[in-house]
């Protein structure tokens, strides 16, 4: 809630009350939120006070100076992760994490020029890098399709006898679908056999997503079904890319078998994956398999997305059922959850055509209730316009 004050209050009372409950993920949590929404002074005023006064009986080190830069780095500030880096180095043994995380945030920032020159800048001042090092660079480049790139550092960890990992070969099964080099994945995916590997899921969704490059739905079916086959497990990834790829290529039916199969392996999907099946149904007509995935998440004890919602009751309520959709309603307010002001502007429409004053009078007063339990939430609208009150 950005309620910086209170958290403060809490991390001292949680020092009183025994001060090893506070640990390195209690700084990070903090620390986060400062360098999100909080100035980069700021931020530094924390981490000093964090030292002086919670965190007394601890010597801060390389640990605690790790985590304020991947706070920083998280966040993609990079500039202001560089400007710690060098006011604080002389007092911190920086060591090759340190090298790692920041190299991190300025590949996660898309800049692989700046990951190139920052890794060069370190081991110039002695950092020796490890294969975490090279897989950070390699996938630097792969994000960018420079496949070849990726391939020449793997080359030099070898000749610097740093053996590629199961990570190394699915970012450059990655690289390789990025570059549309579908041979080059395959080759890259039986090469984790030859180096006595175990494939992942990581890697099969990595050469799933290869294969849906170029089209080659068969091969992408092959490879679900031959995870089955060698018990690994299908994860969220897996799915969506799935479900992503026979949308574009292969049509309606098979995303809806591939629905059915999921749900008859129990699988929970997360909420990208809800939403892009909730538009898809409800697009094509199909809002009855829209309220299908509705039940099965809320059997499975999950309350949808804002946005999922929003296109469940559209969608039901353009292909006329309202009560439907007036019963997910009262489903959500009755998990605590507000209805956004877009579902609940399509459930005023709908029900004032239909007659349904009580319906809306009733989904406005829960509304209501919940204001004055909710604190104010930056992704949800839980503040009704006047004109939405029922009399």
């Amino acid at each position: 809630m950005r309620n910086f004050d209170k958290a403060w209050d809490l991390f001292k009372e949680i020092k009183q009350v025994d001060s090893s409950l506070l640990t390195l993920k209690s700084m990070s949590i903090v620390l986060a939120k400062y360098t999100k929404f909080r100035s980069f002074d700021d931020t530094l005023e924390v981490f000093d006070k964090m030292e002086k006064e919670i965190f007394v009986d601890k010597v801060f080190g390389v640990d605690e100076f790790n985590v304020l830069l991947r706070a920083f780095s998280t966040q993609k500030q990079m500039m202001e992760a560089r400007a710690v880096f060098r006011k604080m180095y002389s007092r911190f043994s920086a060591n090759t994490q340190t090298l790692n995380i920041l190299l991190l945030g300025f590949k996660e920032s898309g800049n692989v020029t700046a990951v190139e020159l920052f890794y060069h800048e370190m081991v110039r001042r002695g950092f020796k890098p490890n294969v975490v090092t090279y897989n950070i660079r390699i996938d630097a480049y792969c994000k960018k399709g420079c496949f070849g790139d990726g391939l020449r550092l793997k080359e030099e960890m070898e000749r610097l006898n740093y053996l590629p990992t199961l990570e190394t070969m699915t970012t450059l099964i990655h690289g390789a679908c990025v570059a549309r080099n579908v041979f080059g994945a395959r080759g890259l995916f039986d090469e984790i056999s030859l180096r006595r590997l175990n494939p992942d899921a990581g890697a099969y969704n990595a050469l799933i997503s290869s294969s849906f490059r170029v089209g080659d739905v068969k091969s992408a079916m092959g490879l679900m079904d031959e995870m089955d086959e060698k018990s690994i497990g299908h994860d969220n990834v897996t799915y969506h890319t799935m479900f992503m790829g026979l949308k574009r290529w292969s049509g309606n039916e098979s995303v809806y078998r591939l629905y059915e199969r999921m749900v008859e392996s129990n699988f929970v999907p997360k909420a990208r994956t809800v939403v892009m099946l909730m538009k898809f149904f409800c697009e094509n007509q199909r809002a009855d398999l829209g309220l299908d995935l509705w039940r099965y998440m809320l059997e499975k004890g999950c309350c949808l997305h804002g946005h999922a919602v929003d296109v469940l009751l559209t969608g039901l309520c353009c292909v006329g059922k309202v009560e439907a959709a007036y019963e997910c309603s009262i489903q959500v307010l009755e998990r605590g959850r507000p209805l956004t002001e877009v579902g609940f502007g399509v459930m005023e429409k709908f029900l004032m055509q239909t007659g349904k004053t009580d319906e809306l009078r009733k989904l406005d007063q829960m509304m209501k209730r919940l204001q004055n339990v909710l604190p104010p939430s930056r992704g949800q609208a839980i503040g009704l316009p006047a004109s939405t009150t029922v009399k």
